[in-house]
């Protein structure tokens, strides 16, 4: 599981670190940097696929390229960035610690890229034991390989690499020594397993082919829906009607999917509403916006893998305010049974009123330096008038009217 994320130079950050723990909430005004977060944690997951470092900033004919493409990937100023990922080892005790610098001018090429294991020791958990298990720096501009020095327990073995992929991809599933190959499986599968979730409503009306996978549109629920097996299929739908029921003005009844067509290998979501002396059926064309949202979010709660990352950019939009709290508790509930983290964006006062103290903890805030302009990331518990905040009004009041960016902005020039 993912613990970390760390910015440096990347798009409009200089030096941040974003939190991530079982449910983390990402907020801040608009232009703060959240897009901008995420769209790191995005590249990270598509080179740890496999994904050439060029297209997976600018995108391919399969591949939408990530906000601003090249020109715009590192700092202004800046030829090159960083990105990080601190990750959860095999054991409580253990961590793996991922580096890969990007050179973007005047090409995209790998600069460097480094894996360090993390172990505590039971004596001195502070003082933790570190083994560089991947080195490279790229000492050749020209060249077009680098090469890494990957820890065997003693001097070390070299292997040569492509500059044009992240080593982490090119050692995934090859025969190599042990403890490297272990690292290398951790990262490469936490980070493969972010899934950033936009569910478009638009795309999810339409007949969709039998899926194993949700599309991060949410497009072919019900392919995914259909393709299940029996039992689960049932138990899927099941949780589906529990909450969607409680969205509209009258009660909804069922929830489900059926194969259509000649060969029954395509798929409609269906649903029926009580209303009184009337029961209606109707399928997704005929769903509301709000409703399709929802079951998209609780498809890709209900059919991600366990121990994956799942993130929503404005995870509340198209539902009513009114609904916010049934939103946050079934994402609680669901995420923390299937052990899944989920980290979502909100501009929404109502859902940041739900979130309650017990939240704090987990909120990130997304500012912007009042002199650099630079995007900076803080835990909202880290703010030293957090208490008279507070004490003003909930969250979500606090975040409408702007007293959380004036109080970062009075506390950057007390520091100055």
């Amino acid at each position: 599981m993912l613990k970390e994320i760390h910015f440096s130079k990347w798009k409009s950050f200089d030096e941040s670190v974003l939190y991530i723990d079982p449910l983390t909430v990402l907020i801040g005004t608009n232009a703060s940097g959240k897009s901008n977060a995420l769209d790191g944690l995005e590249f990270l997951s598509r080179i740890s696929t496999g994904k050439d470092l060029q297209s997976s900033l600018m995108g391919d004919p399969t591949l939408k390229g990530i906000r601003g493409g090249i020109e715009w990937a590192a700092l202004s100023s800046h030829d090159e960035f960083t990105l990080g990922a601190l990750v959860q080892g095999e054991d409580e005790k253990t961590d793996y610690l991922y580096n890969i610098t990007v050179s973007v001018r005047p090409y995209v090429q790998l600069k460097s890229e480094s894996l360090v294991r993390i172990r505590e020791r039971s004596n001195t958990p502070k003082n933790p034991y570190t083994v560089n298990l991947i080195s490279a720096d790229n000492t050749s501009e020209d060249s077009p390989s680098i090469i890494a020095k990957l820890y065997n327990g003693r001097g070390g073995t070299k292997r040569e690499c492509k500059k044009s992929h992240s080593i982490l991809s090119q050692l995934y599933n090859l025969s190599i020594q042990k403890d490297v190959s272990k690292g290398v499986d951790i990262v490469c599968k936490a980070l493969q397993g972010i899934f950033i979730l936009d569910p478009i409503p638009s795309l999810m009306r339409n007949y969709t082919a039998f899926s194993k996978v949700l599309n991060n549109d949410a497009s072919n629920i019900a392919g995914v829906l259909a393709a299940l097996p029996t039992d689960e299929k049932k138990r899927v739908e099941s949780i589906l009607l529990k909450y969607a029921k409680q969205l509209p003005e009258r009660d909804i009844t069922e929830v489900y999917t059926k194969p259509v067509g000649e060969f029954e290998r395509d798929a409609m979501l269906y649903c029926k509403e009580d209303w009184g002396n009337e029961e209606i059926k109707m399928d997704a064309r005929g769903m509301s916006d709000g409703t399709l949202r929802l079951l998209g979010i609780l498809t890709a709660l209900l059919t991600r893998p366990s121990g994956t990352q799942i993130i929503i950019e404005e995870v509340d939009n198209g539902l009513h305010p009114s609904r916010s709290k049934l939103l946050l508790n079934m994402i609680r509930n669901i995420s923390t049974e299937r052990q899944i983290d989920v980290l979502v964006t909100t501009h929404n006062p109502a859902l940041l009123d739900e979130l309650g103290p017990e939240m704090v903890p987990f909120i990130v805030v997304a500012h912007r330096d009042q002199m650099t302009g630079e995007s900076k990331l803080t835990l909202l518990e880290d703010i030293e008038s957090l208490p008279k905040l507070m004490a003003y009004g909930k969250i979500g009041k606090l975040s409408s009217e702007g007293k959380i960016e004036e109080a970062l902005a009075e506390e950057a020039a007390q520091d100055e």
